[in-house]
C-alpha cells in the first residue's frame, strides 16, 4: 500500500510538473510571437529537459539573426545540434534568407549545403551567390550552369521573390534572355491575370515596344469597355497583346459572350494569334461544361498557325471528349499529353478505356493490370474493368509492441505528441511528418498504431496511406464513433460505408477540425447550414459551438445528407458532389444525355470537388469491406447520372451547401 502510494504522489506531482511545464511553453511561445525577448528567456529557464526545449532555444536565436556577426557561432550550434529536426531546417532556411539578403557569400555558400526544405527565394540566392564567386573559382569548380539554371526560373507567371531580380538581370546584361523570352513571360503573367507582374516584366521590353500601362489597367478593370474604346486602334504588338488579355477577361464572364465578340477584331490579329484566342475560349468552354467547346477546339487547331495546347488543356478536351463518347478523341487527345502527364493514373485508365471502345483489348489491359494494384479511385475501376471485384486485402501487417515502443521514444515523434497535446497542430504536424521520412512499410505502420493509440487519427490514416507493399487497411480506414453514428445512420437509412468515407475526407476524423472558409467539426458543416438543420429538426437551445460536439456535429451532419441525397435522385455521386459544392451545382453537371457515373465524375469542372467525390467514392469501397458489408462495385455505386431534362432543378431554398 506505501509503494501504491508513493507512486501515486510521483504521478501525480510529474503530472503537475508537466502542465506547469506546457503552460510555460505557451506563454513563451505568445512572447515570441509578439516579440518580448525577456519574457522568452525567462519561461525558457523553466522549460530545462522539457520534450520542447529546442523550441526555447529556437524562440531565444530566431530574433538575434539579423546581427551576423553575433549570432553566425550560436546558429552553427543550433544547427549541428538539431540538424535532423524541421526546426533545424527552419531556422536553416531563415538563416540563408539572411545571409543572402546581407549579400554574405562565404557564410550563405558555408551553410547552404544540407538544407531540406528550400523555396524559390533560397534557390535564387544560391545562384547569386554562385555568379559571385570569381570567375577562377567557378572555372576549378566547373560551375558554367548558372545562365541554365536561371533561365527556367524566368518562364513563370507567378510573382518571384526579390532575391531572382539581379539573376534576371544578369540575364539580360549577358545577352541570355532575348526579347521574344520577355513577351513569353509577359503573356504567362496576363494568362494568370497578375497585372502587377505583368508590368514588372513590361520593364523589360525596349522602350518603343513596351505596353501602355494605363491601357493595361484599364483592360483588366473592364475589359469589354476597354475593347469598344479602342478596338478600331490594334496596331502593335503591344496593342494585340492587351486586347488578347482583355478577350481572355471577357472570357470570365462566359464563353459565349467572347466568342460573339471576337469577330469585331479578329481581322486585327495573325493565324497564332486566333488560335491562341480559340484555344482558350474552348478551354474555358470544356471547363463550363458548353456544348460547344469540342467545335471550338477543332476551330483553334485548323488555323494555318496552330498554338499547341498545354496538358491542363488536353486534359480538359479529353473531358469533353468523355462527355460526347468520343473515344477516338479522347484516345487521340490524351497521346497528344507529354510523357510525364500520360503516366498519371486519371490518363492511363482513360486511355485504356478508349483502347477497349476501339476494339483493342490486349492494349487496354496491359494498362490496366499495373493500373489496378494501386489503392485508388483509378485502381479500383481498373480492377473491375478486369472483371475482379474488390475482395479482402492481403493479410494486414501488425507492428509488434517492441516496434510501437521504439518508434514512441523517437524525439521528433515525442515532440509531435506533446504538440499535438497542446493543440499546436501546425507545428506537430511539421514534426510528424520530418520523423517519418524515409520510414519502410514496417516502422510506418507501427507510427500510425502511435498516432491511432494517442487519438490522432488524421496522422494515423495519412502514415498508414503512405506504405507501398505492405498495409493496414484498418489503419488506413479508421472508423471511430461507430456507437454514436449507428443508430443515426439507422434513422436517416444511409449506408455507413459511404457516410464513413465522407467524414474521413471531409475531417479525418479530427473532431474540432475548422477549414479556413468556417466549416466544423466532423462533417464540416458550415455554420448557415448548421443553423438550418438545427431549425429543421426542432433542436432547442442550438449555439453555434455546439456544432463541433461530435455527437451533434454527427446528428445535423447525417440529417444534412440524406437531405442532399433524396434532392439528388438517392445518388450518392451526386450527393457526395452536393455535400461539397452545394446542391445546384451537381444538378447543373448533368449532361444532355445520360452518363455513367466515371465519367460524370471526371467531368466536374471544380477542381476541388472532382478530386473529393473520387476519394469519397473509392473510400466507401474499401470501408464496405472492412465493415464486412456486401460489396457493390464502384461502377455500381457510381452509377448512371441521367440528363437534365429527366430531373427538376433544386430550388435556390433547397441549395444549403456545406
Amino acid at each position: 500500500m506505501r509503494n501504491f502510494l508513493v507512486g501515486l504522489f510521483f504521478a501525480v506531482c510529474v503530472g503537475n510538473l508537466m502542465a506547469g511545464q506546457d503552460d510555460d511553453f505557451i506563454a513563451m511561445r505568445e512572447a515570441f510571437q509578439t516579440g518580448n525577448a525577456i519574457r522568452v528567456a525567462a519561461y525558457a529557464q523553466n522549460l530545462r529537459g522539457h520534450v520542447l526545449e529546442p523550441y526555447a532555444a529556437y524562440y531565444q536565436l530566431r530574433p538575434q539573426m539579423e546581427n551576423i556577426t553575433v549570432s553566425a557561432d550560436a546558429i552553427k550550434k543550433f544547427l549541428y545540434r538539431y540538424q535532423d529536426s524541421p526546426l533545424g531546417d527552419r531556422l536553416h532556411g531563415e538563416w540563408l534568407k539572411t545571409l543572402g539578403k546581407a549579400q554574405q557569400w562565404a557564410l550563405f555558400a558555408e551553410a547552404y549545403p544540407g538544407l531540406v526544405n528550400g523555396d524559390t527565394e533560397i534557390t535564387c540566392y544560391s545562384l547569386q551567390q554562385r555568379l559571385a564567386a570569381p570567375l577562377e573559382q567557378r572555372l576549378a569548380a566547373n560551375d558554367f550552369s548558372v545562365f541554365d539554371e536561371v533561365r527556367p526560373l524566368w518562364f513563370s507567371g507567378r510573382d518571384l521573390p526579390e532575391s531572382c531580380t539581379p539573376l534576371f538581370n544578369a540575364l539580360i546584361t549577358a545577352e541570355e534572355l532575348t526579347v521574344e523570352d520577355v513577351w513569353t513571360r509577359l503573356r504567362l503573367a496576363l494568362e494568370a491575370g497578375n497585372v502587377s507582374v505583368a508590368k514588372r516584366v513590361n520593364q523589360y521590353l525596349p522602350a518603343n515596344e513596351a505596353l501602355n500601362e494605363r491601357k493595361l489597367t484599364a483592360a483588366a478593370d473592364n475589359p469589354l469597355r476597354y475593347l469598344e474604346k479602342h478596338r478600331n486602334e490594334i496596331k502593335t504588338r503591344a496593342d494585340r497583346e492587351i486586347s488578347l488579355f482583355a478577350m481572355l477577361r471577357l472570357l470570365r464572364n462566359g464563353p459565349d459572350q467572347a466568342y460573339a465578340y471576337w469577330p469585331r477584331i479578329r481581322e486585327r490579329f495573325n493565324e497564332t494569334e486566333h488560335s491562341y484566342f480559340m484555344v482558350h475560349l474552348a478551354d474555358q468552354a470544356a471547363r463550363r461544361l458548353n456544348p460547344r467547346a469540342l467545335d471550338w477546339f477543332r476551330e483553334a487547331a485548323d488555323t494555318s498557325a496552330p498554338v499547341p495546347l498545354s496538358d491542363a488543356q488536353l486534359g480538359w478536351k479529353t473531358r469533353a471528349a468523355l462527355r460526347t463518347g468520343n473515344w477516338t478523341l479522347v484516345l487521340d487527345t490524351i497521346e497528344a499529353m507529354s510523357a510525364a502527364e500520360q503516366q498519371a493514373g486519371v490518363w492511363r485508365y482513360w486511355k485504356a478505356r478508349a483502347l477497349k471502345a476501339g476494339g483493342k483489348i490486349a492494349e487496354a489491359n496491359a494498362i490496366l493490370a499495373p493500373l489496378s494494384t494501386e489503392h485508388n479511385f483509378y485502381g479500383q475501376l481498373a480492377e473491375e474493368d478486369m472483371g475482379v471485384i474488390i475482395g479482402t486485402p492481403a493479410e494486414p501487417y501488425k507492428a509488434t509492441a517492441q516496434e510501437i515502443a521504439a518508434i514512441g521514444k523517437l524525439p521528433g515523434i515525442q515532440r509531435a505528441l506533446a504538440l499535438y497535446r497542446l493543440n499546436l497542430r501546425t507545428e506537430a504536424t511539421r514534426e510528424w511528418a520530418w520523423a517519418i521520412r524515409g520510414f519502410d512499410d514496417q516502422r510506418l505502420l507501427a507510427t500510425a498504431e502511435v498516432a491511432r493509440r494517442h487519438g490522432i487519427y488524421d496522422r494515423a490514416i495519412h502514415t498508414a496511406d503512405k506504405t507501398v507493399l505492405q498495409h493496414d487497411f484498418s489503419l488506413r480506414f479508421l472508423a471511430p464513433h461507430r456507437d454514436t453514428l449507428r443508430d443515426l445512420l439507422k434513422q436517416q437509412e444511409l449506408d455507413e460505408a459511404w457516410v464513413y468515407g465522407l467524414i474521413r475526407q471531409e475531417s479525418r476524423f479530427i473532431a474540432d477540425a475548422r477549414s479556413s472558409a468556417g466549416a466544423m467539426g466532423l462533417m464540416q458543416l458550415m455554420p448557415a447550414t448548421a443553423k438550418w438543420v438545427a431549425k429543421k429538426i426542432g433542436m432547442q437551445k442550438y449555439h453555434k459551438n455546439l456544432a463541433n460536439e461530435v455527437n451533434t456535429n454527427l446528428m445535423l451532419g447525417t440529417y444534412y445528407l440524406k437531405h442532399v441525397l433524396t434532392l439528388l435522385d438517392n445518388q450518392p455521386l451526386l450527393a457526395s458532389a452536393a455535400y461539397n459544392a452545394g446542391p445546384r451545382r451537381p444538378w447543373q453537371w448533368r449532361g444532355e444525355k445520360a452518363l455513367e457515373g466515371a465519367i460524370y465524375a471526371e467531368t466536374i469542372p471544380f477542381s476541388e470537388t472532382r478530386d473529393y467525390v473520387k476519394k469519397v467514392m473509392s473510400n466507401s469501397m474499401y470501408y464496405a469491406n472492412t465493415f464486412g458489408h456486401q460489396v457493390k462495385t464502384l461502377t455500381q455505386r457510381l452509377g448512371i447520372v441521367a440528363p437534365k431534362s429527366a430531373v427538376i432543378s433544386v430550388s435556390e431554398e433547397e441549395d444549403k451547401g456545406p
